[in-house]
């Protein structure tokens, strides 16, 4: 079952009350990610990591692929998805592009394109 999507504004996920239920155990594990100690945690061992919170098969599979819209599926907010990318250098730029299907300089464009 896909997430529901916002009318008028494809591609972008509705994060309701039913998504943030089913993405509790990867939000909380990415909360986690403020701590160092998480993060080196992590790195050193990511499926015992994510068997520590809790994560199903689906998010598990997710975060292996480093795949923002598949977190996002899996209930992710991408507020602490930021905190699991930084992990890997990425900032919200990076998941922007990666949702847009765009590089991040033409995300970035993109963005400088509204401001004016």
């Amino acid at each position: 079952m896909t997430t529901p999507e916002i009318p008028g504004i494809p591609g972008t996920t509705l994060f309701d009350g039913r998504l943030a239920r089913k993405g509790y155990a990867l939000n909380r594990m990415c909360y986690s990610f403020n701590d160092a100690a998480n993060r080196a945690a992590f790195v050193q061992d990511e499926d015992a990591y994510c068997a520590r919170f809790g994560l199903n098969d689906t998010q598990r599979a997710a975060i292996r692929a480093r795949n923002v819209l598949q977190l996002i599926d899996a209930g992710g907010n991408v507020y602490y998805l930021a905190k699991f990318a930084g992990i890997f250098g990425l900032d919200v730029q990076d998941l922007g592009a990666q949702q847009t299907g765009m590089t991040k300089d033409a995300f970035k464009a993109k963005l400088a394109a509204y401001a004016h």
